[in-house]
């Protein structure tokens, strides 16, 4: 059976301490950096200079956030190869080159830029032409494009951060397993599939990505290699309980459903701002910070909620691992083989799951599933 390692318990604390500190230190420059640009006319100024070069208003919003976005990148980036380079090396997580590091935030940006210029600019289009009614149609615009991002980023975004290949003979058996897992909770999947998480992390992953036609298994090879097939097959499951207790529309409704308030709430700060900073109007692109700035707030106020929301389906998934597969000793086994290969605390403090944890802590999870009696 395996155990806990008390030296790494003892490092994995220490590393949740320094990245709830880096998380602290981001949020509160992003809050900052906002706040500076409303209050010393930087958004205001920027829009004045914009609009001598143009008056297309597609153009305004795409040069506005690309600048704002752009600067506030540049700034934070010390931090961000801090906490995702310098630190998981420090504590022997991360088996990542400097260049593929860098390679990694290219990619990303090549990729998340055009995502988030699309949304603004829909985003935009709305307060321009809908009126005091933009939040409520944004809503709607963010669920269409949540549905289509969890169907198309498995065949579309992550195979250029992995390499997915089908698992390979000397694995058929375990792939044979889990597709048969799959089948008893009436899930069709095409596939099961190895990606090379060990370019990155000495962490174990798996997932079961996508829905409809393009749901499939997926196992980081860490995981593969590090972890018994009957544990492989138990995470699988829990896995699988978010499909058959239909946790992604439930999470993806409740977030969209949250961000609609968020959005409503943004409606009446930007009237606000409009008088207090002397914008043109709600879809003045100066405006933007202050937008920001609101949904920070909000996503801060409703973060713990959110969290609660996600522990009790994680909860949830658990227990149909622990139905599905009869093997409460075995999951337990996974679970600690987890916290001691992914550097994962098990007995955080209260306030920590609280604000932070999406998870039930490690700990409760390992116990439930020695406990469990079938």
């Amino acid at each position: 059976m395996t155990t806990l390692d008390p030296e790494r318990q003892q490092q994995a604390k220490q590393y949740a301490r320094i990245r709830r500190r880096l998380w602290l230190v981001g949020t509160a420059f992003s809050a900052v950096y906002a706040l500076a640009w409303l209050f010393l006319g930087w958004a205001v100024s920027l829009r004045e200079w914009l609009t001598t070069l143009t008056t297309n208003e597609w153009l305004l919003v795409a040069a506005f956030v690309i600048i704002f976005g752009g600067i506030s990148f540049i700034i934070k980036l010390p931090l961000a190869y801090y906490s995702g380079f310098l630190l998981p090396h420090r504590f022997d997580e991360s088996t990542q080159t400097l260049k593929d590091w860098i390679v990694d935030q290219l990619k990303g940006l090549a990729i998340q830029t055009p995502l988030i210029l699309f949304l603004l600019e829909l985003l935009y289009l709305a307060l321009r032409l809908t009126g005091d009614l933009w939040w409520l149609w944004a809503a709607g615009g963010l669920l269409v494009f949540n549905v289509l991002f969890v169907n198309l980023a498995p065949i579309l975004i992550l195979p250029l951060f992995n390499k997915f290949v089908p698992l390979e003979d000397e694995h058929k058996e375990l792939a044979d397993r889990l597709v048969a897992l799959a089948k008893r909770a009436n899930t069709k999947v095409r596939g099961v599939f190895k990606f090379d998480v060990s370019r990155r992390t000495k962490s174990a992953a798996a997932a079961l990505t996508g829905i409809g036609n393009t749901r499939r298994i997926v196992l980081g090879d860490t995981l593969i290699n590090e972890f018994s097939a009957d544990e492989v097959e138990t995470v699988l499951a829990h896995e699988l309980g978010h499909h058959v207790n239909r946790d992604i529309p439930l999470l993806i409704t409740t977030s969209v459903l949250l961000t609609t308030g968020g959005l409503y709430l943004a409606s009446l700060g930007l009237k606000w701002a409009i008088a207090y900073f002397g914008f043109n109007s709600v879809a003045d692109v100066a405006a933007f910070p202050a937008f920001l700035l609101i949904l920070g707030a909000y996503g801060l106020f409703t973060m713990p909620l959110e969290n609660a929301i996600s522990r009790w389906r994680e909860g949830k998934a658990d227990d149909y691992a622990l139905q599905a597969t009869g093997k409460g000793e075995v999951f337990a086994s996974a679970l600690t083989r987890l916290a001691n290969q992914n550097l994962e605390e098990v007995d955080p403090e209260k306030w920590v799951v609280f604000l932070f944890y999406s998870h039930p802590p490690l700990g409760e999870r390992i116990a439930k599933a020695r406990s469990w009696q079938g």
